[in-house]
């Protein structure tokens, strides 16, 4: 194989909004590196979570499927051994392949491996972090089930244990997944804990339009949630660094994203877990190889595509099981065929199936065997931050019934049996119910 197929690097988050980034409109400078980084590369401004959980969003990342297909819709699931994964196709590529921090694709909270999972061959991780580490006591796990107290502030013990992966397989084409848990919630006190003195950095920060307007616990945890993105992106411009002095920049693909996002309390009882955007939309920026001047892709885009797009971008076939698809094609111009809305589950504290357009999002929640009601119906253009809930509304029904359709049709082509969906009661313009006798007036 040519040493010369670019290295992968796969830089993610956990519970990350896509609007702290500054190129995506966060006017409080905390993402430099990222900010720069999506402008001499490519920066993703619609890309989305397929589930807004942590375990489910991982299985769709190390797998290329859909999470209820592969029975991973909650945190209660586990990645399953007989489905192939990221890391098995690029091993028989010839890459090393290594993974480095929060796992979280087992449903045991404190296990401790006794070798590399995911077909991984190097492995230094945790399956929950959260349940075993904090901010400034970090503890991973090697692949014969050693532990390894790391020091430093979480973000930079991590990020320490890659850089050092990478001068040990510099020589050799390589794949590696570094993953953080910052900027997710520490479980056990509820907070968000920054590196000391960051917290304070961001006493009076920018807050986004639907938490200014629902609060939530955002006015209590958005400084210590913007103070560790903050070291995020720098922990990200030192792992740029570590590449770039070993003239290895140029030919290693950096992909930055995230599980999903955070919506502070302001949908249900916690962060995430929900369809809105605040939970759904994540940043995704790519550098490297062919997104190297890719410019701002405004395309619809979902976790569940960079499977395929990694092998494609290294000339790996892409199996035709994956339901995502690469995006090469797009940086190309070439947009024939490309789905015109992105595909979103949620299984946990509910069953919702959802489908987004660029304009429009509509979403549904289960209420019985194989049965469903209408949830919700967001217009994006004139109401970007989802805050005036459409569904019901008489003059909406033709927009609802095509998003119904297309979403009916993308969840039997995940394998689910085509339910029923019960409109939702129907409204006038003044949010009222009607009685049935009003309906036409």
């Amino acid at each position: 194989m040519s040493k010369n197929r670019p290295n992968v690097v796969i830089f993610f988050s956990d519970q990350q909004r896509a609007d702290s980034l500054g190129i995506n409109g966060n006017p409080m400078n905390i993402t430099p590196n990222l900010d720069r980084a999506a402008v001499e590369g490519t920066n993703i401004p619609y890309a989305f979570s397929p589930q807004p959980v942590c375990l489910p969003a991982r299985a769709c990342l190390q797998t290329g499927y859909y999470a209820s297909q592969i029975g991973c819709d909650t945190n209660n699931g586990m990645l399953p051994e007989d489905v192939p994964k990221l890391a098995d196709y690029f091993n028989d590529a010839g890459y090393r392949t290594g993974y480095i921090g929060k796992w979280h694709l087992h449903q045991t909270k404190n296990i401790i491996f006794d070798k590399p999972q995911g077909g991984y061959q190097y492995w230094l991780a945790e399956n929950i972090s959260e349940f075993v580490s904090d901010a400034y006591n970090t503890v991973l796990h090697d692949g014969e089930g050693r532990e390894h107290s790391l020091p430093g502030y979480r973000v930079d013990a991590v990020t320490d244990a890659a850089i050092r992966y990478i001068d040990e397989v510099r020589d050799e084409p390589f794949m590696m997944m570094v993953s953080h848990l910052e900027p997710h919630h520490q479980n056990h006190r509820d907070a968000y804990p920054a590196p000391h003195g960051y917290e304070e950095m961001y006493n009076d920060p920018w807050t986004p339009p639907d938490l200014k307007t629902l609060g939530g616990s955002s006015a209590r945890h958005l400084p210590g949630y913007y103070g560790m993105i903050k070291r995020l992106d720098e922990a990200y411009g030192r792992l740029l660094d570590a590449l770039r002095s070993r003239g290895i920049l140029e030919n290693t693909i950096v992909l930055y994203s995230s599980d999903h996002g955070c919506h502070f309390k302001t949908r249900n009882g916690e962060y995430k877990r929900s369809c809105h955007d605040a939970s759904t939309r994540i940043p995704m920026v790519i550098t490297g190889g062919p997104f190297n001047s890719g410019g701002q892709l405004r395309d619809l885009v979902s976790l569940v595509d960079i499977p395929s797009t990694l092998l494609d971008a290294c000339g790996i076939e892409v199996p035709a099981h994956m339901m995502g698809r690469s995006i090469l094609p797009l940086l190309k111009g070439e947009r024939d065929g490309w789905p015109q809305e992105v595909y979103t589950e949620i299984s946990e504290s509910h069953t919702g199936r959802c489908i987004r357009t660029k304009r429009w999002k509509y979403s549904i929640r289960k209420t019985g065997e194989n049965r469903y009601t209408e949830d919700f119906l967001y217009d994006l253009e004139n109401d970007p931050w989802e805050l005036d809930n459409l569904i019901g509304m008489v003059s909406f029904k033709e927009i609802r019934d095509d998003l119904k359709k297309r979403l009916l049709s993308k969840m039997k082509e995940t394998g689910q049996t085509v339910p029923e969906i019960e409109d939702a009661p129907v409204k006038d313009h003044f949010m009222r119910t009607l009685e049935p006798e009003e309906w036409h007036g």
